[in-house]
């Protein structure tokens, strides 16, 4: 992979002035480059802080408020109080899961609509959440399995799958039309599992009543194993996606472009995928289907960093934890006693927010 080397003499910025040309200093650009890693870095900071806040409220919020000193003091000191016991017991396993699950969809949101270079992929595209829910409903009915413990595993193997028949469905397509097959190789296969998944549950009533608790998106009652078991995939999935920073910002330039700077572009889409496979079958695995964080937030990272894909991957993380921390609070504080599942508010939130992409990218192909 080419690197960019550091300029040794005054570059010509093509500019006229008064009839001369213009021509930058030395230091121009390195200096352009340190104000916009200092905006990065700035940026960086205030997202970990906001996810730090973020965590101790989820931790006091819910059917029995706790105040913030006293979540503070029994995180610090465990002295079996029902305090301590829903704040350490309860409360942490769900909020740990919404920061992992929220940075997994946001990272593998990025790493989509790179390789796709639609501005409106997301993650389910590629099928993860029609193969998860399918694989759920199929132990639910043969296997009956009913626990999250039981399923996840099912979950993450239907997720898996069905995104390793996409990209095989797409293997073979030209440069230029490979994230056409894609996106529709994706919306075909989801829309033959959902079928599949509706059958299924319509005949067997128990298997609905399971799933349908499962489907809409939760952070509830998962526990422990579910974070534990999803942990070891999004560590892995994250570290490949970082890795490839430089070169989806070689592949956003289009797929003959890279290959002209030496880019290896089927290997790229492979590792790419790979992420995503990872990060979301390990995140719907865990928490069930959730939308429009792999949609939103790349979006709004963009507004602010820009389009440099390097700093979008890495605030992809804490900005993935925010939206879905957000609405797991809202959806405990919306409706007392009772709560409303994440997946139902983020729903909310990223619905306005496609329909507004929608009209405000005419251009983007239906």
């Amino acid at each position: 992979m080419p690197v960019e080397a550091e300029p040794v003499a005054p570059v010509d910025d093509g500019r006229r002035t008064g009839g001369q040309r213009t021509v930058n200093p030395p230091g121009a650009r390195s200096r352009t480059g340190g104000r916009r890693r200092g905006k990065h870095l700035a940026a960086l900071v205030v997202a970990l802080a906001l996810v730090v806040l973020l965590v101790l409220i989820s931790l006091g919020v819910g059917a029995r408020g706790i105040p913030l000193g006293t979540v503070g003091r029994v995180l610090l000191h465990d002295d079996g109080s029902p305090e301590a016991i829903i704040v350490r017991q309860l409360r942490m396993p769900r909020t740990a899961l919404a920061v992992v699950v929220g940075a997994a969809l946001a990272l593998a949101g990025v790493v989509m609509q790179a390789i796709t270079r639609n501005p409106l992929a997301e993650p389910g595209i590629v099928g993860v959440n029609a193969g998860a829910s399918f694989a759920v409903v199929i132990a639910i009915a043969a296997f009956h399995v009913t626990g999250v413990s039981g399923y996840i595993w099912f979950a993450f193997a239907g997720a898996v799958l069905a995104a390793l028949v996409v990209h095989t469905l797409t293997s073979g397509a030209t440069r230029g039309h490979h994230h056409t097959r894609l996106v529709l190789a994706g919306a075909a296969l989801s829309a033959s599992l959902g079928a599949c998944t509706g059958i299924l549950t319509m005949f067997n009533t128990t298997a609905f009543d399971s799933y349908r608790f499962w489907v809409v998106g939760s952070l509830e009652n998962r526990g422990t194993e579910a974070l534990t078991a999803a942990v070891p995939f999004v560590v892995t999935g994250t570290l490949i996606a970082l890795a490839l920073g430089p070169s989806l910002n070689a592949l956003a330039l289009g797929d003959e472009t890279g290959a002209a700077l030496g880019l290896r572009v089927p290997w790229v889409r492979a590792a790419g995928f790979l992420s995503i496979m990872l990060l979301c079958g390990a995140a719907t695995a865990a928490a069930g289907p959730i939308g429009f964080v792999g949609l939103v937030v790349p979006h709004v990272l963009r507004l602010v960093l820009g389009p440099d894909l390097r700093p979008l991957l890495v605030l992809a993380l804490p900005g993935g934890a925010i939206l879905l921390l957000v609405s797991d609070i809202a959806g405990r504080v919306i409706a007392p006693p009772g709560e409303i599942e994440a997946g139902i508010v983020t729903a909310f939130i990223g619905a306005p927010a496609l329909l507004w992409l929608v009209v405000r990218r005419k251009e983007v192909a239906a």
